[in-house]
């Protein structure tokens, strides 16, 4: 064999080697990225599920009923009745 195609050889042997090692990294990358994302994802659905969670929560909290249920019921609060009232005007100076 020529010292020509002994170095062609060899180079094409360091090409597959570099080539083997690109495969080969950019496959664990890829599974790295994919357990990421499957990751991701996993806490994006339980943020979603939170927060229907907590929407549900505050629309119980401030239903109509439930502040009238609490303001009778832990403030000893009612509806004044007419002698109750008063009437504040604003004068003019």
């Amino acid at each position: 064999m020529s010292g020509k195609r002994i170095l062609a050889v060899a180079a094409l042997w360091l090409a597959a080697i570099a080539s083997s090692l690109a495969v080969v990294y950019s496959t664990q990358r890829s599974r790295a990225l994919t357990a990421e994302l499957v990751e991701a994802q996993h806490t994006r659905d339980e943020l979603r599920y939170e927060q229907e969670r907590l929407l549900l929560e505050r629309g119980a909290w401030s239903a109509y009923n439930r502040i009238e249920q609490v303001a009778r019921e832990k403030l000893n609060m009612h509806v004044p009745a007419p002698e109750e009232r008063v009437l504040i005007r604003k004068t003019e100076d």
